[in-house]
């Protein structure tokens, strides 16, 4: 495996990584649901997008979950949730329509966590319209069927090219490495109980080895 820091993107390696996102995406059609589940990470669209799928009716409950992490402790310093809340409000979600779960350390706990926030509110949802990065779908997808397979789960996000969350974000090179490391995850997490089993095609897995070996490696689980 290389360890040598790449400044620059390949077109080839820009190809392989495109494999990986569409990979990602699950293409769930948008149908209403008993509440959103706002995922926390560094990316406000999430909290945006959860917002605007209120303002379209598909839902009249959301949770925010999230606490911190190192990658988020800088950006919102008093918690992903609260952050995502604090911007909902802003773009006129009431607050009487947003839970919040600040505790969240990881994505089983985004979803166990959140359903526990409802249970205590009285809320026992049958379906869930799920919000997330977008590269982030298929693995909060398998994780919540692992953990909470009675609800119907629908996937959301921002509607993003990779060109275009590149272009966001700003950093090709931790642009693909969080794109390799969630396929990581998606494939390994099922084994370790931490979510269900998803076909990954040849094709895909292919991109993934290449770009592991490329050296994008700085989102791998050890």
């Amino acid at each position: 495996m290389s360890s040598t820091r790449q400044t620059s993107i390949t077109t080839a390696q820009r190809d392989k990584a495109r494999l990986i996102w569409d990979y990602h995406q699950m293409g769930h059609a948008l149908t209403p649901c008993d509440v959103a589940i706002g995922l926390g990470s560094h990316d406000l669209g999430v909290a945006t997008t959860t917002a605007n799928l209120y303002h379209q009716g598909l839902v009249k409950k959301i949770v925010f979950t999230g606490g911190n992490s190192a990658t988020t402790r800088a950006r919102f310093p008093r918690g992903e949730a609260v952050h995502y809340r604090e911007h909902a409000l802003e773009l006129g979600v009431p607050g009487h329509a947003i839970h919040v779960e600040p505790h969240a350390a990881n994505t089983g706990d985004n979803i166990t966590l959140s359903r526990a926030v409802l249970d205590r509110a009285g809320i026992r949802p049958a379906s869930v319209l799920l919000v997330t990065k977008p590269y982030m779908q298929r693995r909060a997808f398998a994780t919540a069927l692992k953990v909470w397979p009675e609800v119907e789960v629908v996937c959301a996000s921002e509607d993003l090219s990779l060109e275009g969350y590149l272009a966001g974000i700003g950093d090709e090179k931790l642009v693909i490495d969080m794109l390799v490391g969630d396929l990581q995850r998606v494939c390994d997490y099922p084994r370790l109980g931490f979510a269900i089993e998803q076909h990954v095609p040849a094709e895909v897995r292919a991109a993934y080895d290449d770009l592991v070996e490329e050296g994008f490696t700085s989102r791998l689980a050890s």
